[in-house]
């Protein structure tokens, strides 16, 4: 097993966790945060090396693993694979976004402590693939936003209750589970205590009222950190789809696309921009679990694709309205704020950020959200066009919301609303990533289409390891780098019509 060049692993998570206790001690918040974006940084720049290492050998072969771990418990718990290897850079670039766009008039009200405590403990849950570890990390970082409600002295009777439950569902479920269990004679009743507890942690309805719970009383910096990395998805990747059956997988399906039509619809009629958000990011992280649950190539690199975009864009799009409110309040969408004149940099993320979670062309959603409607159309023409409804009504609410916070007044005030130098770093590095990635998707969608084609052969060894090979002989390194659209897909009947046949079948040679 090839090692990585640098313990970058390492790194990421001990950074964060050491940082946070240094800012515990720091009395002045200034200083806490200008410390936090430092530390921020240093993070993000480990977890890019560790994703630059993993693409090194441009096989997707090589596991970074954290020495001290294996050596005292004789496996390896802290893993990168092709799954998390892109998801700490995403998970990086959430909290350092976060933590730069907080402004001054906002950092009495924000612990950076905290924050970087998430983060440890974001990153670590992210490289965790054993069963246990991973539920202990899930539950630990229920903690960070409890003790903010517990500080903002708020209620977390709601909060308490629903993530208490979605613990013992995962404690309960996994000791359930056998170790020799299998999809093919996998465990029912724990199966459907596992799917429960992903299902309450990702917000599906009818459990998804402790999210807007979360957003209207905890800050929004803090609820963005525990919504937008979507770890109820990563969960259901490493606890359930292993060994849930497929009808289990079929009704997380249904649920999860009932929950995307549901949370559209409701992101069309609301006046608060936070509940706004909620149910907006609601259904795009639904719309995730439906491609997830497929169970097929094409919809699973869908899933894993739009995971990615939509933990970006909806970043993006959640700092924008964090930014407006740290500077007019609370965000009311039933009238006209007329806020373009005073920040059209702002204006600019919100419009980008939210075409880029519904899929619009040119964006890094775009390609992710075609293969994810693709998908679904080879299940049921059912699940396609309610995955393209639920887009549509998601980018009527994003322009909706765009004319009433930009435009439609004059907006009339003494203070100064311009974007500080901060925001328009973070303004100009997300745009340039959504952008990026939509011109110049092929790496990203490779990478996806070789970690779906992992996670099939992990479900099913004895059936699903021949079609992440391929079923015409192609060893699984090459079948990697080829485009989804262009690669023979197992149980698929046709090739793509913009391939000729000659060269599916040379490739099948």
């Amino acid at each position: 097993m090839p090692e990585m060049h640098l313990p970058w692993l390492e790194f990421s998570v001990l950074i964060p966790l050491v940082g946070s206790l240094i800012v515990f001690l720091i009395s002045s918040p200034d200083t806490a945060r200008r410390y936090s974006i430092l530390i921020c940084s240093l993070t993000l720049a480990c977890t890019i090396g560790e994703w630059l290492d993993f693409n090194t050998l441009h096989t997707f072969e090589a596991h970074d693993h954290w020495d001290v771990c294996s050596a005292l418990l004789g496996r390896d718990m802290f893993v990168i694979d092709e799954l998390s290897a892109p998801l700490l850079p995403v998970a990086g670039l959430i909290c350092l976004m976060t933590v730069l766009t907080t402004l001054r008039t906002k950092i009495t009200r924000f612990s950076f402590g905290l924050t970087l405590l998430s983060e440890a403990l974001l990153l670590a849950t992210f490289s965790c693939r054993e069963p246990w570890p991973l539920i202990f990390l899930l539950s630990l970082s229920i903690v960070p936003p409890l003790i903010e409600l517990r500080t903002r002295r708020r209620s977390v009777r709601f909060f308490s209750l629903h993530m208490t439950a979605f613990v013992l569902l995962l404690v309960t479920g996994q000791a359930l589970v056998p170790d020799t269990s299998t999809a093919e004679h996998a465990p029912v009743l724990a199966s459907c205590l596992l799917v429960a507890a992903a299902l309450l942690r990702s917000g599906a309805v009818p459990m998804h009222c402790w999210l807007t719970d979360l957003f209207e009383k905890a800050s929004f910096g803090t609820a963005l950190l525990f919504v937008t990395p979507m770890t109820g998805a990563y969960a259901i990747m490493r606890l359930v789809l292993p060994i849930a059956p497929d009808w289990t997988l079929h009704t997380i399906s249904m649920i999860s696309l009932l929950t995307a039509i549901y949370a559209a619809g409701m992101a069309l009629v609301q006046h608060d921009a936070r509940r706004f958000f909620c149910f907006i990011f609601l259904s795009h992280s639904s719309l995730v679990l439906t491609g997830v649950e497929m169970a097929t190539p094409v919809g699973l690199t869908g899933a894993l694709c739009v995971w990615l975009s939509v933990s970006i864009s909806m970043l993006g799009f959640g700092l924008t309205l964090r930014s407006v409110e740290a500077r007019t309040g609370r965000i009311s969408l039933a009238t006209f704020h007329g806020l373009f004149e005073h920040t059209p940099y702002l204006a600019a993320l919100f419009l980008v950020t939210g075409l880029a979670s519904i899929g619009f062309p040119g964006t890094i959603g775009f390609i992710g959200s075609e293969l994810l409607v693709e998908g679904g159309l080879k299940l049921s023409p059912l699940i396609g066009v309610t995955v393209v409804l639920t887009a549509m009504l998601n980018g009527v609410s994003v322009v909706l919301a765009y004319f009433r916070v930009f435009t439609g007044t004059r907006h009339i005030g003494a203070s100064m609303l311009q974007c500080r130098p901060a925001e328009r770093v973070a303004i100009l590095a997300l745009v340039l990533l959504i952008l990026g990635g939509g011109l110049y998707p092929q790496p990203s969608v490779s990478s996806r289409y070789h970690a779906a084609m992992h996670l099939l052969s992990q479900r099913n060894a004895a059936s699903a390891a021949e079609p992440a090979a391929g079923e015409h002989g192609e060893s699984p390194e090459t079948t990697a780098m080829l485009p989804p659209r262009i690669t023979p897909q197992p149980n698929e009947s046709q090739p793509n019509e913009s391939q000729p046949e000659s060269t599916v079948s040379q490739s099948a040679e």
